[in-house]
């Protein structure tokens, strides 16, 4: 490797980098079409250096601990919830990190945590608080941050220091469950809410930011505005205008996406066609239901009606150099996803990639800017192994991790095979250094570390 090229490797991995991902992302649409998307990629068993079991295959040279399963006792006495989303690093300092991770539990039951801090006693999903010692990679302390929601799939860090945690379900007391199960919510669901790394704290749903199949936010962190993204078969991408910028209680717009002269756009498109864009008004946010129904698409009904764009499951979502990406996990012709691009400066959109082949790609779903360029995309689909791809500025898609959870003897009071369990919650500390990820069942939170400037050369 040259000595410039090093020298940029160095540099990237401290700042975040100002090229824009559109030109890579062209390239890899091109070296896909080849079948070249994937070159061969030598992956090998690493043991975690916590319960010293080979869950992981990564590069050579790369190394993990696991912290922070289900069911584990926290600092604050209470048990790790189930079912791990998504998650980003919102603090750091000289010695710590400091993360707010999801959990993705459905249906009703008792929050935990403080009932009487609780959105709704009967949410029996939320959010904890996780400091990692920066050097060992150790977990120091965990606790509970929100409770009583349903549901916390996905969402995004502010760059204030907090964490927009999304409920994907819309969901209300009056609702039947299938059963055996019995609905003993008191309240309504479908909200983002806003999420301090403080202790348990009282939660409230920011309201004007809808109420829908929420799955990920993502801030511009130049204008405040919120981009925000819906899990359904058809779905659609979102902002919400916040009045005061840092405050997003303060009220503001939700509009909808929709291309300029198209009444009725599908996200159906072929790979590198641009369209110029522009946003209609959500008039009631709060709406659950199209009006006499409980269909759960009333916010998206409202913008499809005024034209609003369609799209297959809009779920990761991250902005970086001026750029909103998102990811559709079944969008394409063949349903195995897409990547998508939205410019609000030039109030343009692209299809940047669509995967033809599931070997290739299968079913994107959390995505993440590495500081230094690269995308970071985890994989949801029904492989028997679910993978990690990073989108290179080469525009190669290289595989960087399986998931190799075979627990032959009970760990963390589990046992099973688990290879086919999602990944999600990729997020970076600030230097690039480490990777911290979740896999979803059984439940734990991985932070990986190793020769990123070699293997990103």
């Amino acid at each position: 490797m040259t000595a410039p090229r090093r020298e940029f490797l160095k540099q990237s991995l401290t700042h975040v980098g100002s090229f824009s991902l559109l030109s890579t992302f062209s390239q890899f649409h091109l070296a896909a079409e080849r079948k070249e998307a994937r070159p061969a990629n030598e992956l090998v068993e690493v043991n975690d250096a916590a319960t010293g079991l080979p869950l992981l295959k990564l590069p050579e040279g790369f190394q993990y601990r696991t912290f922070g399963w289900t069911g584990e006792v926290m600092t604050d006495k209470v048990q790790t919830p189930a079912l791990h989303d998504g998650m980003a690093v919102v603090a750091e300092d000289d010695s710590t990190i400091t993360l707010i991770r999801n959990h993705e539990i459905n249906n009703s039951g008792k929050a935990f945590g403080k009932l009487e801090l609780a959105y709704d006693p009967q949410g029996p999903a939320g959010c904890t608080s996780l400091v990692v010692d920066r050097k060992t990679l150790e977990l120091r302390q965990s606790n509970v941050a929100i409770s009583g929601t349903s549901r916390n799939c996905a969402g995004g860090p502010t760059p204030w220091g907090t964490w927009l945690t999304c409920e994907e379900t819309v969901v209300s007391p009056d609702d039947l469950f299938v059963l055996p199960l019995r609905n003993t919510l008191q309240r309504q669901h479908g909200w983002v809410f806003e999420v301090s790394p403080e202790q348990n704290r009282p939660a409230e749903p920011i309201r004007d930011m809808g109420c829908f199949w929420h799955e990920a936010v993502a801030i511009d962190d130049h204008t405040g505005i919120v981009y925000l993204t819906e899990d359904r078969k058809t779905s659609g991408l979102y902002r919400y205008r916040p009045q005061t910028q840092r405050r997003l209680s303060s009220g503001g717009p939700l509009e909808m996406l929709k291309v300029r002269g198209q009444k009725e756009f599908d996200g159906n498109q072929p790979g590198g066609t641009k369209f110029d864009v522009e946003w209609v008004p959500i008039d009631d946010p709060v709406r659950p239901h199209s009006p006499g129904t409980r269909d759960t698409l009333g916010v998206y009904q409202q913008g499809r009606k005024l034209g609003g764009a369609m799209f297959a499951r809009v779920e990761g979502c991250f902005f970086h150099d001026r750029t909103v990406y998102f990811s559709c996990t079944t969008g394409g012709a063949k349903k195995l996803g897409q990547i998508w691009s939205y410019q609000p400066d030039a109030e343009t959109m692209e299809l940047v990639y669509e995967s033809t082949d599931p070997q290739i790609l299968n079913m994107p779903d959390n995505i993440a800017v590495h500081p230094g360029g690269a995308l970071a995309i985890c994989e949801d689909s029904n492989a028997p192994v679910q993978r990690m791809f990073f989108l290179m500025p080469n525009g190669q898609l290289r595989l960087f991790a399986e998931n190799h959870v075979i627990l032959n003897e009970k760990t963390h009071g589990f046992r099973g095979n688990y290879c086919k369990q999602e990944w999600a919650g990729a997020t970076f500390s600030r230097d690039g250094q480490i990777l911290f990820v979740n896999i979803q069942t059984p439940g734990l939170t991985i932070a990986i570390r190793g020769p990123w400037q070699d293997w990103f050369a």
